[in-house]
């Protein structure tokens, strides 16, 4: 029998637990407090992921949604308009209609080869976050104008930072604004200031560029979601990357308790979200190369080129994956 803790609430946890409950192993659930996001933006391909995990194809059922994305980027400064297919829900909402009622649980199977999925930043051994930038985001939730299209999100980079700006229902929207202080990053803006009519305080901050955690696993644990890696929101779908995370951990935790090489699965587990943290990297190198010019970007611009490179030494000694995910286990590739 396999024994598993997870440390943690929040999405990746939900995840893990559904993930395991389905395959039989019933985990214990140690919570740990960090703040709601108030918006999440969630393409059709994580929908449908997500609809998988929970078996719901009515999970998004009535929210909002989003068709299109104004944006306004780099040397470019006419708005293009693209096609886009998302819906917006906050965390709150969407981990109540996950059902997983997420509590302290310490009434879950016991045995001897037990594991921890830390979720959280508590950590179960010394660790050293890899920073990769130093954008602060701050996001602020505001009234738009009348006649303003609430089912399109918008995009605009300026001279010291970004602002997306993502409708919620009609006349309302949350503003994320990157870079330089809020006032002076509106004051520049040419497609999203003229789109609000109202902007309300900040209710928060957090850290907006790519990191990562090492070591990302150790003996009889293993971490995911935020506890692993945090994506920058303009270049990355964070759900979609905690959710695949939570399959992959999960599965690495059941081959391994089928018999499989330890080692092996977890310098997988470790090898596979490296390589998708460099993946996203290079995404936010393209953004931000074209985003603008000046002292900031350039800064940002140098700190993704230095976590490519520390992803490249960590990767340079990785042989041809021996796993593979067939869909929620890992089997071995023959």
């Amino acid at each position: 029998m396999i024994s598993v803790t997870i440390r943690g609430g929040g999405f990746a946890a939900a995840c893990c637990v559904r993930l395991l409950t389905m395959a039989g192993i019933r985990p214990a659930v140690e919570l740990g407090e960090r703040p709601r996001v108030p918006a999440i933006m969630i393409g059709e391909t994580t929908q449908r992921l997500l609809a998988d995990i929970f078996d719901r194809r009515d999970l998004f059922d009535g929210l909002h949604r989003v068709h299109k994305r104004i944006v306004v980027w780099g040397r470019n400064r006419d708005p293009v308009t693209l096609p886009h297919s998302a819906i917006v829900v906050s965390e709150a909402e969407l981990m109540g209609r996950l059902g997983t009622g997420q509590k302290r649980d310490d009434s879950g199977d016991t045995a001897e080869n037990g594991w921890t999925i830390v979720t959280s930043r508590a950590e179960p051994a010394p660790a050293t976050v890899y920073d990769f930038g130093s954008r602060i985001a701050e996001a602020s939730a505001v009234g738009l104008k009348a006649g303003v299209d609430s089912h399109a999100c918008a995009v605009e980079s300026l001279p010291n930072g970004w602002l997306f700006l993502l409708p919620t229902g009609p006349g309302c929207a949350w503003l994320l604004s990157v870079g330089d202080r809020r006032e002076s990053l509106l004051a520049d803006s040419r497609l999203v200031a003229k789109q609000i009519a109202a902007v309300d305080k900040a209710v928060g901050q957090f850290p907006s560029h790519p990191r990562i955690t090492h070591p990302l696993t150790g003996a009889g644990w293993l971490r995911c979601g935020s506890a692993a890696l945090s994506f920058d929101p303009l270049c990355g779908d964070g759900t979609g990357h905690a959710a695949r995370e939570a399959i992959l951990g999960t599965a690495v935790i059941r081959a391994a308790g089928d018999g499989a090489d330890i080692h092996a699965v977890t310098g997988h587990y470790r090898n596979r979200l490296v390589a998708g943290f460099r993946r996203h990297l290079e995404a936010c190198r393209e953004f931000y190369e074209s985003g603008s010019r000046g002292p900031w970007w350039t800064h940002q611009i140098d700190e993704i080129r230095r976590g490519l490179q520390w992803t490249a030494e960590q990767l340079q000694a990785v042989a041809t994956p021996q796993f593979r995910l067939n869909g929620f286990s890992l089997e071995r590739i023959d």
